[in-house]
């Protein structure tokens, strides 16, 4: 969002709970408390350092941002903290790298507080009221978008990484418990496979025409070897 003028955006205020993580291990977004409702904030994950120096848990922040349509998202363009520091996204540096993390295997079960969108509203995981965020990528999660519903069930098994702002689990496998786990896979759209309508014509009544005819060696062929 970084070309947008964050002047020219309203500005929504609230009380920073927490950092949201995403499946590198690197916060990209919070959660504020904003009057008598919780509003999730998608912040990109090259404004981490300066963000997370900028603004802790508790404090009030000042978020201008754009609202994708169908989600329930702020995504920030500017945030500022407590301290009066604006931090303004200017887009990611070239040589950006992602953190270095050794993933394990983790599993999870508990209640939906909040489902997670990217930042144009694309669905992309789900908080647990336990502070655990947990990520599946956007083709899959529309598969199992009911168990990333706001009070929903939800239990997965993934890759995990804990940081110091919480744990995030990048999901292979979801279910409404552990008992009940399945894999993680995207229902590839149907018309793309089939072929019958696409390539009918081609080998049909065309395929026919070009080659029936030099092949049709009945009364022809028979005269010239009489």
């Amino acid at each position: 969002m970084h070309w947008i003028d964050p002047n020219s955006l309203p500005v929504v205020t609230g009380v920073l709970e927490r950092f949201v993580l995403n499946p590198h291990g690197e916060v990209d977004g919070f959660v504020m408390r904003a009057g008598d409702s919780d509003a999730l904030v998608h912040t990109p994950p090259h404004m981490e350092a300066e963000l997370t120096r900028h603004i802790k848990p508790g404090e009030t922040v000042h978020v201008r941002a754009v609202r994708p349509r169908g989600a329930e998202l702020l995504a920030a363009v500017a945030v500022t903290g407590a301290n009066g520091k604006e931090v303004v996204d200017h887009g990611p540096d070239d040589d950006r790298e992602h953190p270095k993390h050794d993933p394990r295997k983790m599993d999870a079960e508990g209640t939906v507080r909040l489902s997670l969108f990217g930042p144009k509203g694309e669905l992309r995981g789900a908080l647990l009221t336990d502070g655990t965020v947990v990520r599946i990528g956007p083709k899959e999660a529309g598969d199992v978008a009911e168990l990333l519903a706001p009070r929903a069930t939800l239990a997965v098994r993934g890759d995990g990484i804990e940081t110091r702002f919480g744990r995030v689990i990048h999901a292979r496998e979801a279910g409404a418990s552990l008992k009940s786990l399945a894999p993680i896979k995207h229902a590839k759209p149907g018309p793309k496979h089939e072929h019958g309508p696409k390539h009918g014509p081609k080998h049909g009544p065309k395929h026919e025409s070009k080659h029936g005819p030099k092949h049709k060696h009945g009364p022809e062929h028979d005269d010239a070897h009489a």
